[in-house]
């Protein structure tokens, strides 16, 4: 499966990032909850263990998927039930715990049947759905990452494997936050990293969003807010959408606040001032 590659390198690509810091920057809160990058870190490793045991459709992940619901259950939050996992590891460890992972799952799951049907917390799906969730998790997980270095991020075409999760999900977001349904996903048309036109739904129809895939993506993802990107938005089902457009799985998540998802100014020297300025 490409899903898998692409996957594969969007990882690489944090790897990259992080792997010129030092241990200690490991502790930098991010803009996402207070997350550290080690937090970050080490959800996206457990949570790419946990698609990979999917796909082999034994024990292992039943006792993960119990264990997982008892300790929330109890009230334990997601980071402390992924140090039950990590045990501990951080830093450049757990870096290297985390790509060591991915690379080895990629060849899992680039030999496997594309509809392969595979458990998760929510609804089954099929493999290429699970590889292509841990794309658009990974690459909206790095974001806080770039933000708190201060990084420019250049994306590439890979990342129409979360617009088309996004796309997909439209009647998701509607339903998750209670909302009226309705029967037509709006026309996209947005403009990939290489200035390709990617086009979605019907052209006709009078709800319409258009501008920058990186900026659909940030939206649907939920690393910023509909006021902070530049995206055209035309139709009062359009601008619903994005005003509660979440293409994760869970609860109904809210936005972030405008202007609290941003690139910090200075990268990590002023990183932990920037971040909690506002709490």
């Amino acid at each position: 499966m490409q899903q898998a590659f692409d996957f594969c390198d969007e990882s690489d690509a944090v790897y990259q990032l992080m792997s010129r810091i030092s241990d200690d920057d490991y502790d930098l809160p991010t803009q996402f909850k207070g997350w550290t990058f080690n937090n970050v870190i080490g959800h996206l490793h457990v949570w790419n263990y946990a698609a990979d045991i999917s796909l082999k459709d034994g024990e292992e992940w039943k006792d993960f998927a119990n264990n997982a619901l008892k300790f929330l259950g109890s009230g334990g939050t997601i980071n402390e039930f992924e140090q039950t996992i990590i045990k501990g590891k951080k830093g450049r460890e757990l870096l290297d715990l985390w790509k060591n992972y991915y690379t080895d799952m990629t060849e899992r799951f680039a030999i496997a049947d594309p509809k392969k049907r595979v458990k998760w917390m929510g609804p089954d799906m099929s493999a290429r759905s699970s590889i292509s969730a841990r794309h658009m998790e990974t690459w909206a997980h790095a974001q806080e990452l770039y933000d708190t270095l201060g990084e420019d991020r250049i994306n590439e075409d890979r990342i129409k494997n979360i617009v088309v999760i996004g796309n997909n999900t439209f009647k998701w977001c509607f339903t998750v936050h209670k909302r009226t349904l309705h029967s037509e996903t709006p026309y996209l048309n947005l403009i990939s990293p290489s200035g390709k036109v990617w086009e979605f739904n019907n052209p006709t129809n009078e709800n319409k969003i258009e501008g920058l895939a990186e900026e659909f993506c940030q939206v649907v993802t939920q690393v910023r807010n509909i006021k902070d990107v530049d995206l055209k938005i035309q139709g009062d089902i359009a601008s619903e959408w994005m005003s509660i457009a979440q293409c994760f799985a869970g609860g109904a998540e809210q936005p972030p606040k405008v202007g609290t998802r941003k690139k910090v100014p200075g990268g990590i020297g002023s990183a932990i001032t920037e971040v909690f300025k506002d709490y």
